[in-house]
C-alpha cells in the first residue's frame, strides 16, 4: 500500500544501526587517541623532570667562597731589624 516515493524516503533500520555504529567507533577512536597522547606526554614530563643543566657552583663550594670573601684581610706585618 505504500508508494515507491515513501519507500525511498525511509532508510532501512539496518542502515541506521550501521551509521550509529560507525559514529560510535569514530568517537571511541578519537577518545582513545587523546587519552594515549595525554599518557605519553605525562610519561615524558615525568622522566625528564629536572634534566636541565645549571652552571652554578654546588652549595658546598659557594659556602667556601663566601667564607673567603668575608674573612678579614691580613694587614701588613712590619719587621724591625
Amino acid at each position: 500500500l505504500t508508494t515507491p516515493l515513501l519507500k525511498k524516503a525511509h532508510p532501512p533500520p539496518l542502515h541506521e544501526d550501521a551509521n550509529t555504529v560507525v559514529i560510535a567507533v569514530v568517537i571511541t577512536l578519537v577518545f582513545l587517541t587523546l587519552l594515549t597522547v595525554l599518557v605519553v606526554i605525562i610519561i615524558y614530563l615525568y622522566r625528564n623532570k629536572g634534566s636541565y643543566l645549571t652552571y652554578e657552583q654546588p652549595a658546598a663550594e659557594t659556602d667556601v667562597v663566601m667564607q673567603m670573601e668575608d674573612a678579614p684581610a691580613k694587614e701588613k706585618e712590619e719587621y724591625f731589624i
